[in-house]
């Protein structure tokens, strides 16, 4: 099928946008897309949060999912046959361990990236290069997290195993790029007021791990720096769940009056108190990078909206009202609690 919609040059303060092709109903798709390289976050894998290391897919059964985050094993979900995880299928790096899936997302991440960052039997050694870029990342960035050093790693291990190192080094050079004092300000904001030391830390940590000739730039501290600001102005966070997708598979059965009620109940029950227990932190998180999500600019009313309804890295934009051809498509960059603040707060948030 033709695309609905295609990137345009808008200007060089804003950069691109993304343009409806044709006329678009509310409710529709407009389209699926695979992220470039994507990467679960390090505290989120910290705490267990088991999600497939190529697609982000939650591996926890939705029961497995409610009874962590409860910290009660011994809740039981009805509706079992809903949930949507097949254990059966899951499979590991035989070297490192790492867990997949599938078949095919253990392949996926060997072809793309994983032959360079498989730990192998180092996976527990704290001297290990991979390991000291981790723990240093992890040191400057808490929860919630917004961002991963491992997104960078994928980028690089990706040109490292490509035989098209070029074709490569031009898919990431596509996402929009930013002037030295910008790229300052967005490490600043990713990493605090001692960004300026803790940047070149890790770019000297990432150099040991990572450092390959036909990338040099991108291991120059201004070649770092505009990695790093590349990865935080077009990194796309991604949320799974297995408990999401059995809730939804759950609204969608067909129950007589009184069970439904029951069911509505159950759920809206667990959901509080869930969030007495573990807060906002819900979903297996990381983050992605995508050729046209990021294109798409941001609106306080947002013409469609971004969602990740395959329980995988799979990003779904859909049309919120509907949109005529040649219309630009806009997302919100808040969530919808967000969006009802005054107009000084959101434009705080935002930035």
């Amino acid at each position: 099928a033709a695309a609905a919609a295609e990137a345009r040059f808008i200007s060089s303060a804003k950069g691109k946008g993304l343009f409806a092709t044709k006329n678009i109903r509310k409710g529709e798709t407009v389209f699926v897309e695979r992220p470039v390289v994507a990467s679960q976050f390090l505290w989120n894998a910290l705490y267990n949060y088991r999600a497939c290391d190529h697609c982000l897919r939650a591996l926890e059964t939705a029961e497995e999912n409610a009874q962590r985050l409860l910290g009660k094993s011994s809740l039981v979900l009805p509706h079992p046959e809903q949930c949507s995880i097949r254990k059966d299928l899951h499979q590991q790096c035989p070297r490192c361990q790492v867990t997949y899936c599938s078949a095919e997302c253990r392949q996926a991440a060997l072809e793309q990236y994983h032959q360079v960052l498989c730990l192998g039997p180092s996976r527990d050694d704290p001297t290990h290069p991979l390991n000291k870029l981790q723990e240093a990342w992890r040191n400057m960035h808490y929860p919630p997290e917004t961002s991963s050093i491992m997104l960078m790693a994928r980028m690089v291990a990706t040109v490292k195993q490509a035989k098209d190192k070029e074709w490569w080094i031009k898919a990431f050079s596509q996402f929009c790029n930013k002037t030295a004092n910008e790229e300052e300000e967005i490490v600043h904001k990713l990493l605090g007021d001692k960004f300026k030391g803790q940047l070149e830390l890790l770019r000297l940590l990432f150099t040991e791990a990572l450092y390959d000739e036909h990338l040099s730039r991108w291991f120059t501290p201004e070649g770092f720096r505009s990695l790093f600001a590349l990865v935080g102005t077009n990194g796309q966070g991604i949320g799974t769940s297995s408990l999401s997708q059995w809730v939804h598979a759950c609204d969608a059965l067909d129950l007589p009056v009184l069970q439904r009620e029951e069911l509505d109940a159950f759920i809206d029950q667990l959901y509080k108190d869930i969030e007495k227990e573990s807060g906002e932190f819900l979903n297996c998180e990381g983050s992605g990078l995508y050729v046209l999500q990021s294109c798409c600019n941001h609106s306080c009313i947002p013409n469609a909206e971004t969602s990740f309804p395959e329980n995988n890295f799979l990003l779904h934009l859909t049309a919120l009202e509907d949109i005529e051809a040649g219309e630009e498509i806009c997302i919100s960059y808040l969530d919808c609690c967000q969006r009802e603040r005054s107009r000084h707060s959101r434009n705080k948030i935002l930035r």
